[in-house]
């Protein structure tokens, strides 16, 4: 019997990137913002346009997706699912090109267990096939044919469209 297949992004799901985001825009503009503050709202809600065309130069830097801290208990979640699922990462790298390279860095680093094979990382993810897909993105679960889970992240509050998961506990509960 086949297993069946999970895809799973990896900035602010497997990845803390918003935490980065946060960290620079606080030490670049002397803030003390945190996720709080964007509960209910959408970044720019929060930031203006202009500092988030700064923030947004910093994602094209060098070395900018090699040190996301790991969100909690990602590693164990998703080395259980790998036991049960056919899993797949899957991220929208190709828009900043220095990522592709990093995230391949990044994830071998973090999560070993996973296979080259099982890597993804495209522009446009409606080519992806899938049971399953564990997105904090809406424009990449809108064209999923599988089953849904939104990964809570404060650029997603507002959206009520998905399944929800708060944290990787909760997606545990649901596939394992």
């Amino acid at each position: 019997m086949q297993k069946q297949r999970v895809a799973i992004d990896m900035d602010d799901v497997m990845a803390e990137a918003s935490t980065k985001f946060l960290k620079n825009y606080n030490q670049i503009y002397n803030g003390q913002l945190t996720a709080a503050d964007f509960k209910g709202k959408y970044w720019l809600d929060v930031v203006s346009v202009d500092e988030m065309k700064v923030l947004m130069e910093l994602v094209y830097e060098p070395g900018y997706f090699l040190d996301f801290p790991v969100m909690a208990n990602a590693v164990e979640v998703i080395k259980d699912l790998n036991e049960k699922y056919e899993v797949f990462v899957v991220s929208a790298a190709t828009e900043f090109p220095n990522s592709l390279q990093e995230k391949m860095i990044w994830l071998k680093e973090n999560f070993p267990f996973i296979s080259w094979k099982n890597i993804v990382l495209c522009g446009d993810k409606s080519i992806i096939t899938a049971d399953f897909l564990i997105d904090d993105h809406p424009k990449n679960l809108k064209t999923f044919k599988g089953r849904s889970l939104m990964f809570d992240a404060i650029h997603n509050q507002t959206v009520i469209d998905y399944e929800r998961v708060m944290n990787w506990n909760e997606v545990a509960k649901i596939l394992l």
